[in-house]
């Protein structure tokens, strides 16, 4: 699952930008931010061209209060293009913009949280193949791997946006000073430092939490597919994703298998909470919180679960709670999980065309990052400025999103079918937390796989 916060990732752009965007100068505000811009301002938007009037739709499930930081990155665009952007926040996102799509009438552009509703919305023929300025901007910014998640059939069709990084421990800094136990950097070191935790019989090492109305159980998948890195690598990981190898062979059982080491074991978890059944019956959002208060160690979730600290938490390296890597086999691979959003078209208008290039560009990202005082948003664009972001958890995410060695890859149940990714997984994962075996776990959702 993509986004799960409250479900409520140099030049300014390549400069191959068409013709008929170059041609045009950057003149002055059409609404914004009181006061416009002046031309010094504009001069990175003077590829975009001027496009007095016109209005671009863009679609999200980013609303209130989210949204504010969206919006406002939008604006020297606004003053310095002459385009209205008119953004439309809709927690309903993922069904509505099928429904749209299908009917014919989408917006003009559309953030889209998983790769498999992508696909979904280019199958339904009204998504339009992104522009050459795109793809390039993608080929500057970013690294294969997430070009290739919007690649369908051969075709590009979205650039990345936002991004977050789900390969994370998060843990109290003064319990480990305390205990003298170091930041783990392989999986052997990790499995170390929890039996020594365990051993002193006090405090667990991991507490955990999966409720999630009806999508409960979708800590467990990311576990899993965290392991299914680890254990297996990227390549396989990428068969397991598209079915090219069956859900309940021996490298998805073996992943299971591992993640049940710290989950379904009773000296390990569920501090604060109670036994392993527990963590079916917490909350994700409060799922580490027994680290505030010493009753664990440690807790397995996304970058994007900082905003679950309650506020007056520091949040940093020194402070009450940080995160680490989650780690590899080995120290020197950095296998990275995580999500993210991508822009796509549904119409090849100047003005979209202008738009849909401005947010892949550097000069987005970092409008983004300047409009995000509170933090809590990063990207995997290598253009933005990493050292203007404002949290440390933020400025971590953005050193492993652009580490060169780093191999992403995206949430692999947001890529499956939805019987399997946002259904009989969820459901399988919870059962498996209750007490099903790993074998009946994997069967069943196998056995859930769309025929085609």
């Amino acid at each position: 699952m993509g986004v799960r916060i409250t479900r409520s990732r140099s030049a300014a752009v390549v400069g191959v930008v068409g013709a008929s965007l170059l041609l045009a100068a950057c003149g002055g505000s059409s609404g914004g931010s009181s006061g416009g811009s002046s031309a010094a301002d504009c001069a990175a938007y003077k590829p975009y061209g001027k496009h007095d009037g016109k209005t671009v739709t863009i679609q999200t499930s980013i609303v209130a209060p989210e949204d504010t930081p969206q919006i406002d990155s939008y604006k020297k665009f606004e003053e310095c293009t002459g385009i209205k952007i008119n953004y439309q926040g809709d927690k309903s996102f993922e069904a509505q913009i099928l429904v749209r799509a299908k009917a014919g009438n989408p917006p003009d552009l559309a953030i889209v949280p998983q790769p498999g509703l992508l696909k979904q919305l280019v199958a339904t023929g009204k998504a339009a193949a992104a522009p050459p300025e795109v793809a390039a901007n993608v080929d500057k910014f970013w690294g294969e791997d997430w070009k290739g998640l919007a690649t369908i059939d051969g075709k590009f069709y979205a650039a990345p946006l936002g991004a977050n990084v789900k390969s994370f421990v998060w843990y109290s800094p003064k319990m480990f000073k305390d205990g003298g136990y170091a930041i783990p950097t392989t999986q052997a070191e990790l499995k170390t430092l929890s039996d020594k935790i365990a051993s002193k019989g006090d405090v667990k090492p991991w507490c955990a939490g999966i409720g999630s109305d009806a999508a409960t159980g979708w800590p467990v998948t990311d576990w899993m597919e965290d392991m299914m890195l680890r254990l297996n690598g990227p390549d396989v990981y990428d068969k397991w994703v598209n079915h090219e190898i069956p859900f309940n062979g021996p490298e998805s059982t073996a992943a299971l298998d591992a993640v049940g080491q710290y989950l379904k074991n009773p000296d390990y978890v569920n501090g604060g909470f109670g036994d392993v059944k527990s963590i079916a019956s917490t909350a994700f959002q409060d799922g580490g919180q027994p680290i505030l208060s010493g009753q664990c160690y440690m807790h397995r979730q996304a970058s994007f679960y900082a905003a679950n600290w309650p506020e007056g938490t520091d949040v940093s390296e020194n402070g009450d709670v940080f995160a680490f890597y989650f780690p590899a086999e080995d120290a020197s691979s950095k296998p990275v999980l995580g999500g993210g959003e991508f822009i796509l078209a549904f119409n090849a208008k100047p003005e979209v065309k202008a738009f849909q290039t401005f947010l892949s560009s550097d000069t987005w990202a970092n409008e983004k990052v300047a409009n995000s005082p509170a933090g809590g948003w990063v990207s995997a664009n290598k253009g933005m400025d990493a050292s203007k972001l404002k949290s440390p958890i933020d400025k971590l995410s953005a050193e492993i999103l652009q580490d060169p060695n780093a191999v992403f890859r995206f949430d692999g149940s947001d890529q499956m079918p939805g019987a399997v990714g946002s259904n009989s997984f969820w459901k399988g994962a919870t059962n498996w937390i209750t007490g099903q075996s790993t074998k009946a776990t994997v069967d069943a959702i196998e056995k859930s796989w769309p025929a085609s």
